[in-house]
């Protein structure tokens, strides 16, 4: 797409920088049409609803996202769908739900099992090394995390431990 000083360019300058964004917030208003950058929390509603997930799932779900989100590596490898897909599939087998990936959750995310396996352990790894951190005074946003998903009321999922197979590597198939 073009950028804005590209659009001033063609049309010679008889508008400006800030009368080409006005007249695109003009028309975007006009159209109805919403502009949003998409997090996770866009994809895991639909996600979620897809994995038919009570909510001691729902709430580990919720964890292993916003756990990757606060990680670097995890924003810059991954696209915000692909996380929400690895937080249910790392979820689910954590707490070995069978299947693990259904075609449900191939049809609605469109990620097969082996295309979410990098995120998936990326998740199961952060989500063993914040347990491991436990108690060493790493309070901070990620400690504040663990505070949150370690209350009863989120059914205590930041206790519950990874799956193995997503931190050995073994096929969990």
């Amino acid at each position: 797409p073009p950028q804005v000083e590209d659009l001033v360019d063609i049309a010679d300058h008889a508008y400006s920088h800030k009368q080409v964004l006005v007249m695109e917030k003009t028309i975007l208003s006009t159209l109805e049409w919403y502009l949003t950058v998409p997090t996770h929390y866009v994809f895991l509603a639909r996600f979620i609803k897809a994995s038919i997930a009570d909510q001691r799932t729902e709430n580990m779900v919720h964890y292993l996202a916003e756990l990757g989100v606060m990680h670097y590596d995890t924003t810059i490898m991954f696209s915000p769908s692909m996380v929400a897909a690895a937080a249910i599939y790392a979820a689910r087998s954590a707490l070995h739900q069978v299947p693990i990936w259904t075609d449900t959750l191939k049809h609605h995310t469109g990620y097969s099992e082996t295309q979410l396996m990098d995120c998936a352990k990326l998740l199961a790894f952060q989500q063993w090394k914040q347990q491991q951190q436990q108690g060493e005074g790493s309070e901070g946003k990620k400690g504040a995390l663990r505070k949150k998903y370690s209350k009863e009321e989120r059914f205590a999922v930041a206790m519950i431990p990874p799956a193995k197979s997503l931190l050995t590597g073994t096929d969990s198939a």
